[in-house]
Order: structure tokens, then sequence, then C-alpha cells
């Protein structure tokens, strides 16, 4: 049995060899032969061009901008476009330019005449194409870009890319606290169960540390901790509007419905609803955030407006942004 085995095995070897060296023209089409469609190639070659471009637009802007002023909708449509475009040239290589035919036959087993003729379908379903080499180092170049392009965001995970940017704060001692249209916030018009953004006076809105969330509370309520006794003039409280689990911005001021469960007012993200208590310095109620939100000292000055006193308390930001390093904030 097993020398009819090994004889079975070379006669197997010896007919797949023949096939193999019989020549091109010999051999008989499984697939019927294809037209050449050199529209449809400009077509694939077009997209793959085009995955280049958004991809390495995506590369540009990741390395042009720094970590505060990152623009994620341009990044989402650059790797969305490169996405699409790749997409696109498959899917004109999988209507247009692959011959197809569908037939209906049982499941075979294993057979190694069957495995060779697998790999002559392939090969001739691709008739149509007329420049192979130029399409696979199209799409090879487009693959390579958009593979760079998914890894770049890798770099911030080491110390090449730059991410001093979310260390600094606008806020100063005296620095003015302003709305949305630079006019200063006075403290008379701060009121109970209310809900205010503030900004710094002439700083760029759109940065990490500048907005703020202010309200005014009953000073007799107050927990803060003994350093921070002076920084709720008139019990008005200001924090970081940038919640400490993921980023995303406070937006909701509860206001105590049921004493027994809610007996003081708090600060909630709607997105994963981290819960604060602005009572006892801004610390976490409930809620996924780990750590409490960041407390901007206050003062008011002669003309009854809201100035900052000082720093932060503590890095605004999510709190995996204190995963490479943890700088300190001062009151000055």
């Amino acid at each position: 049995m097993r020398a009819l085995r090994w004889l079975l095995a070379v006669l197997t070897l010896g007919r797949l060899a023949r096939r193999r060296a019989q020549p091109e023209s010999e051999k008989e089409r499984i697939v019927p032969k294809g037209t050449p469609e050199r529209g449809a190639e400009n077509l694939v070659l077009l997209f793959f061009m085009l995955t280049m471009i958004f991809a390495a637009g995506f590369l540009f802007v990741y390395a042009y901008f720094n970590a505060s002023s990152m623009p994620n909708e341009l990044l989402g449509i650059c790797i969305g476009g490169a996405m699409a475009c790749l997409g696109g040239a498959f899917l004109v290589i999988g209507k247009r330019l692959v011959v197809t035919e569908e037939l209906d036959e049982d499941y075979p087993g294993e057979n190694p005449e069957e495995q060779e003729e697998v790999v002559q379908i392939i090969h001739e379903s691709g008739s149509r194409i007329t420049r192979k080499r130029l399409l696979i180092g199209a799409g090879t170049a487009a693959a390579g870009a958009l593979g760079a392009a998914s890894l770049a965001p890798a770099v911030s995970l080491g110390p090449i890319w730059d991410t001093g940017a979310l260390d600094r704060s606008p806020w100063r001692r005296g620095r003015r606290v302003v709305d949305e249209t630079e006019a200063p916030i006075r403290a008379a018009d701060v009121l109970e169960f209310t809900f205010y953004t503030g900004f710094p006076e002439g700083a760029p809105k759109e940065d990490i540390a500048s907005s703020l969330v202010i309200i005014r509370v009953n000073p007799a309520k107050l927990k803060l901790p003994p350093v921070r006794a002076a920084w709720a003039p008139h019990g008005i409280l200001a924090f970081s509007k940038i919640c400490t689990h993921a980023g995303c911005a406070i937006g909701l001021y509860r206001k105590p419905t049921f004493t027994p469960v809610e007996p003081n007012d708090a600060l909630v993200c709607p997105c994963h609803y981290s819960t604060f208590d602005p009572y006892t310095g801004g610390t976490v109620i409930y809620g996924p955030a780990g750590r409490p939100l960041p407390q901007l000292p206050l003062e008011i000055d002669s003309d009854g407006n809201l100035r900052a006193a000082g720093n932060f308390s503590a890095r605004v930001g999510p709190g995996w942004w204190n995963v490479r390093s943890k700088p300190t904030f001062g009151t000055d």
C-alpha cells in the first residue's frame, strides 16, 4: 500500500509539472477571455492616486498642527476619503476588470488538479487588464500611504510628537474673564442655579484650557480644600469645561430635585455622565472620570468684573494625557 501511495504521488506531481510546463497558448481556457478595459484601468489608477493624496493630506495635517489646535474634522475627511477611494478602486476592479462567471457544481474534495485550476482561473480572470505592473505598483503605493496615515497617530505615544501645547494654559493672575463676545463677566451678573461659560480675555477660545464653567453657590455650603478657601469670592466658582474622563465638554448643570439622593448641585458631562461636585472643588460623584475637574481661582476687581487669581489647580484634559507627564500648576 505504501508503494502504491508513492506511485500515485509521483504520477500526480508529473501531471502537475507537465501542466505548468504547457505553453499558455496551448492550455484550454477555463474562464472566457475578456476584452481590455483601458477606461476602467484609468479609473482604478485615478482612485489609487486620490487614495495617496488623501493619505498624504492626513500625514501633513497631523505633522503641521500642534496638539491643541488639531483639526479632527479635517483628519477624518482625509482618512475617510482615502479609504473610500481605495474601496472605489477595488469596486471597479471587481466589477469591470475581473472576468467572472457563475457555475453550479458540487463542492469538490481535495484534488491537486482542481487546485491548479483555481490558480489558472485567478490568472485568466485578469485578462482584461493590460497594465498589470502599473496597477500593482499604484495599488501598493496607495496601500502603503494609507497604512502610514493609519499608523501616524502612534507617534503621539512616544517622545517624537510635541505635546507641550497640552500643558500650557492661557490663565494667569489678573486675566479678565469674558464671555463668547469678549464682554467682561461681572460678578453681580452671575446668578445662582445658572450655568455660564467663560474665556480668558484676548486668548484663543479654541485652546483646550481656555473654556470655563462658572456658577454661583451658597458660600456657607462650600467645603473646598483649605488652600482654596479664597478661590470662590461670594460663592462664585470656576472650573475647566473639559471633562477629565475623555475630554468632552461639561454641558449640564444638575439642580437638586430630590434632596436625599441629590443634596447639592452638580456639574455633569452629558457624553458619559461623569458627575462632579462643585462644593468640594470639582470632585467626582459618579461616572468614569478618574480625577476632579481642575478649578480656577477667581477674584473680583474694582469694577466688579471676574478675573483669574492664578492658574488651574491641575492639568486640564482627560486623565490619559497624564501618562506621559504630570506638570504642576501653580497659582501665580
